[in-house]
């Protein structure tokens, strides 16, 4: 995997982000969502690295990244700690202005960054995903069924780490190594079998319910916007779409007009379509 790319841990201050970067040009940085590591990227990277610098980290908490203590709020695992994460790793490589794009748990992440670092963020992909309040508040009981995974890796009271840890490979399901890619399989299947990972998905969820909510919160009635061009890869056979047409749901939160694509893949987009969402960044990067 990642021909050409260099691994590295890298200190950004109050965690170290396992990263893989490559290639030549103005900068991306592709952050994953759950269950995945940055491995995910392994077949669209290289197809970027071509025009440009790809940087793809472990998100705080996940792969081989650390995490900090708890704290009461979960703000260790917030996505402004997280978008943080980015700024300061971006620095350390020697740049102050980047493209992010982030799918599914990255995709709010990414969000969050150009949210609160707009001077630094050139262009944002967001790719099944939509801010944590625009979820929260259209809960009902479609959404709770469909998505029940939200309300049980967010519990503490009785927290989720005692079921999945007791048998990592009962829970998860994963498509096989000449699916996913054996590389990718083999990292993201040595991640989920490490209970501090499991304890770090878990506190991004309960993150995502709490102190993300308020973040957006408060960003909406401040009247704060994304700065930058923005896209949305929707996959075609997920459901993004449960609370209505996700574009109209990101209008909102837009001072631009959004970019809007279908991928023709399930919800693992970079796994499962790898050359349509390579092509659709290389294009929005190009264009927009």
């Amino acid at each position: 995997m990642f021909d050409g790319f260099q691994l590295e841990q890298v200190d950004v201050g109050e965690v170290t982000l396992r990263v893989r970067h490559g290639g030549a040009g103005t900068p991306i940085v592709l952050l994953h969502g759950h269950p995945r590591t940055h491995t995910t990227w392994h077949d669209v990277a290289p197809r970027l690295a071509a025009h440009h610098f790809v940087v793809t980290p472990d998100l705080r908490g996940y792969g081989e990244s650390t995490l900090p203590p708890d704290r009461p709020d979960h703000a260790q695992s917030s996505k402004r700690a997280m978008a943080l994460d980015v700024v300061r790793l971006m620095e350390h490589l020697g740049h102050d202005r980047f493209a992010v794009a982030g799918h599914d748990r990255g995709s709010v992440a990414a969000f969050r960054t150009a949210m609160d670092h707009p001077d630094r963020v050139s262009h944002l992909i967001v790719m099944d995903g939509i801010p944590a309040v625009e979820h929260l508040e259209r809960t009902d009981a479609t959404f709770a069924l469909a998505w029940w995974h939200w309300w049980f890796l967010g519990q503490t009271d009785k927290p989720a780490e005692r079921v999945i840890n007791a048998d990592p490979d009962g829970w998860y399901r994963t498509p096989p190594p000449a699916e996913m890619g054996e590389g990718n399989h083999e990292d993201v299947w040595a991640a989920l079998r490490n209970p501090a990972v499991v304890h770090g998905m878990c506190e991004d969820y309960r993150a995502n319910l709490r102190i993300d909510r308020r973040h957006d919160e408060e960003d909406r009635a401040a009247g704060r916007r994304v700065q930058c061009p923005v896209m949305l890869l929707e996959s075609a056979t997920d459901d993004l779409d449960i609370h209505g047409d996700p574009a109209a749901i990101w209008a909102p939160w837009l001072t631009r007009p959004l970019r809007h694509h279908v991928i023709e893949s399930g919800h693992h987009q970079a796994e499962e379509a790898p050359a349509p969402v390579a092509a659709a960044i290389l294009d929005f990067l190009a264009t927009a």
